[in-house]
C-alpha cells in the first residue's frame, strides 16, 4: 500500500508494511507497540488503537508516522547509490548487521561484521566517519541507523532493501537466500 493511501482506518499491519519505522515511531512518541503490554494485532486499525491506548488523536498519530517515515527515508540509500559511495575516493565503512552465520555464508565485499568490539570502536572513534550499514532485506537497518545516529555517528546510512536488494539490483553474483523461521 502506498503511503498516500494510508488512513486512520488502515489496519496496523498495512501501516507497518508501508512505513517500516512505524513501530519505532509509535513507541518513541506514544509508548505503543514496543512490548506485549502495549502491543497491537495487525488487523487493529490506527483509529481503534488510538482510542484504546488513551484516546489519542488518530489523525495526529498518522501525521507523526508519515513525518517519521520521511525522516527515515533520509537515512536510506538505494543499492545503486551505495555502490557509488563504495566506489568513491572516500568510501564509507561498510558494516554488516546480520547474524554471524549469514555474514559467513554470503556478504558484500570488504564489509565488516558488526560485533560489540567493532561497535565500541566506532562509538569511540571519529563521529564524522561515514558508515554504511546493511542487513538482509532492509527490515532492521533503520533501527540500526537510528541507534548509530543516536550515539553521535550522524553520517550513518543504510542500504534500502539490504543485501537482497544489492543482489537483485547491483551484483547478481551475490547469492540470494531466505530466512526460514519455525
Amino acid at each position: 500500500m502506498a503511503t498516500d493511501e494510508l488512513s486512520v482506518d488502515s489496519p496496523m499491519g498495512e501501516i507497518l508494511d508501508a512505513l517500516p519505522g512505524a513501530r519505532r515511531a509509535l513507541f518513541s512518541r506514544y509508548h505503543l507497540g514496543g512490548c506485549q503490554s502495549c502491543g497491537f494485532p495487525p488487523e487493529e486499525t490506527l483509529a481503534s488503537l488510538a482510542k484504546r491506548a488513551g484516546d489519542h488523536d488518530p489523525e495526529a498519530m498518522l501525521s507523526h508516522l508519515l513525518a517519521a517515515h520521511e525522516h527515515d527515508k533520509g537515512m536510506l540509500v538505494s543499492p545503486a547509490e551505495a555502490k557509488a559511495m563504495l566506489e568513491s575516493e572516500s568510501p564509507p565503512l561498510l558494516v554488516d548487521t546480520r547474524t554471524r552465520e549469514e555474514h559467513e555464508a554470503v556478504s558484500l565485499p570488504d564489509s565488516t561484521f558488526m560485533t560489540e568490539e567493532v561497535q565500541q570502536r566506532l562509538f569511540a572513534g571519529d563521529p564524522g566517519q561515514s558508515i554504511l550499514l546493511y542487513d538482509h532485506s532492509g527490515r532492521h537497518v533503520l533501527d540500526h541507523c537510528s541507534w548509530f545516529q543516536g550515539h553521535g555517528l550522524k553520517n550513518t546510512r543504510g542500504i534500502d532493501g539490504g543485501i537482497d536488494a544489492w543482489s537483485r539490483e547491483v551484483d547478481p553474483e551475490v547469492r540470494r537466500y531466505r530466512i526460514e523461521i519455525d
